[in-house]
């Protein structure tokens, strides 16, 4: 750990090196990116998933950067497998420092066809399994007065989308765990805290990107002018892994683009039929867009 007075413009403020750091859902997607991140930040790592056999190329790429990994099997859902993967990380490394919790599910659907073991698929594993993960590595974080736990939620934890009624119950869920447990656990030296992405490509959402209609569609919602790419998170996710958001918790940080603005056109596109008045020389100075919210 770093002294309570370091410069907070140093680089060492966020070297994570002699830290070791849990990221659930690490078979594939942002996972392995988050996961990759907070390696080249100087983490050590435990990877879980339902299946850890899968973890051996993503194992052996960690490994090559000089970092200490194990790869345990985890499924959320379980908790008696949340009890075994906490107490085999302990028993790998001691003390774990880190926790992100990433694994989740999704399944797109309108609202009027979603079912009952839909809902519960979802929430169980978004929300529910992030609670126990949490519950059962923080146990160890507030014993030993240390601990930084990122909890993965989503724009949807802030804005509603049609077709995503259950994952957003589930995010929006998250939003306000982060918040319960940050206020929990505060005092024992364990910040706990929400990163966001936005519209990122992943396996859920591939067959909305495979639509240039919708990609179109969707850029021109976003202030930045594109889709999230997953680098876009090595820098939020090294920041609320580290001693340098030491005074943050609680908190959701939105890596979106600025699509949680809720940008909006609010102004009326030019109509052919203006062309000759424009023409005609006349130089008035444009309206400006009226806010009509």
């Amino acid at each position: 750990m770093t002294d309570s007075n370091s410069d907070l413009t140093s680089a060492p403020i966020f070297d994570l090196s002699n830290q070791v750091a849990i990221v659930t859902g690490t078979s594939r997607g942002l996972g392995q990116y988050l996961a990759r991140a907070l390696a080249k930040a100087g983490a050590d790592l435990v990877l879980t998933s339902r299946d850890n056999s899968t973890l051996k190329p993503f194992e052996e790429e960690i490994k090559a950067m000089g970092r200490r990994v194990v790869s345990l099997s985890l499924d959320v859902r379980n908790h008696e497998s949340i009890q075994r993967m906490a107490a085999e990380a302990e028993a790998a490394f001691g003390q774990v420092h880190i926790l992100v919790n990433n694994a989740g599910c999704n399944i797109r659907k309108p609202a009027l066809d979603v079912t009952w073991g839909d809902w519960n698929t979802i929430l169980d594993t978004n929300l529910r399994g992030s609670f126990f993960v949490a519950q059962a590595i923080g146990r160890g974080m507030v014993a030993k007065g240390y601990g930084r736990i990122i909890n993965i939620g989503s724009v949807t934890s802030v804005a509603g989308y049609p077709g995503l009624a259950p994952y957003g119950a589930s995010r929006g869920g998250i939003r306000q765990l982060t918040m319960s447990l940050a206020a929990d656990w505060g005092r024992h030296g364990v910040t706990v805290n929400c990163l966001a992405p936005g519209w990122f490509r992943t396996e859920q959402n591939k067959v909305l990107y495979d639509d240039p209609g919708w990609v179109e569609y969707l850029v021109e919602r976003i202030p930045a002018n594109r889709p999230g790419q997953p680098h876009d998170l090595d820098g939020a996710v090294v920041f609320l892994a580290s001693e340098a958001s030491r005074y943050v918790t609680g908190q959701t940080l939105l890596v979106d683009g600025g699509i949680s603005t809720g940008t909006t056109r609010a102004t009326v596109a030019s109509k052919a039929g203006n062309k000759g008045a424009r023409e005609q020389g006349n130089k008035k100075t444009p309206q400006s867009s009226e806010h009509n919210w």
